[in-house]
């Protein structure tokens, strides 16, 4: 009991420390020298990385961001047996690499949204139901031109894609915590849609 306890416990350390690893904040630095916190919404996410250095590194950061979501996901899957049965340890897994991103270790609790990194999560668990997610994402951000208005009914949804899919129960309810605390993440994103400022794509 106390190995599996200690195993889970390693668990969340390292995909909470991956998901810390500040992505768009070292590539903005090494290549422009800014801190990417003083630009834009002041996120290190890959749409704030687009305001300083265009689409190609938007998607660099996304993708990376996904990836860096999904890896402790996939390695907990494959190598942690406690809680096997339900889903546990992949899902405490996914839960810690999403506070990393929006709230790193390295750059004083501050970070992005967990979008990117929030799929990456949820295609580790269930690759139909992230690409659903991710389709879902780009169709709407392209018809709306809001990052953030295809960001929230993406992940809004994906508790109910997950449960339509058969998906664990515990994967079922980390989808919809993550929707709620990206949600919250996006509050002030929210604001501004209501008060008809908010960025849109370009």
């Amino acid at each position: 009991m106390i190995y599996k306890i200690i195993e889970l416990a390693m668990v969340v350390l390292i995909a909470y420390l991956t998901g810390s690893i500040p992505t768009g904040y070292l590539i903005v630095k090494a290549k422009t020298g800014k801190d990417i916190r003083t630009v834009g919404s002041g996120s290190t996410g890959a749409t704030n990385v687009k305001r300083v250095l265009g689409k190609n590194y938007f998607f660099l950061v996304m993708i990376l961001d996904a990836l860096k979501g999904a890896l402790p996901v996939v390695l907990a899957k494959i190598f942690i047996t406690a809680g096997a049965s339900i889903g546990l340890a992949p899902v405490l897994a996914a839960v810690a690499v999403i506070v990393g991103h929006s709230k790193s270790l390295f750059l004083g609790f501050k970070g992005g949204k967990s979008v990117a990194s929030g799929v990456g999560t949820i295609i580790a668990l269930n690759w139909i139901a992230g690409i659903i997610i991710a389709v879902v994402w780009g169709i709407i951000t392209y018809f709306t031109k809001y990052v953030s208005v295809g960001s929230i009914i993406a992940l809004v949804i994906s508790p109910f894609i997950m449960y339509f899919l058969n998906a664990p129960a515990a994967y079922i309810a980390y989808c919809a915590l993550g929707a709620v605390y990206i949600v919250y993440l996006h509050r002030e994103n929210i604001k501004r849609l209501i008060q008809g400022n908010e960025n849109k794509v370009r």
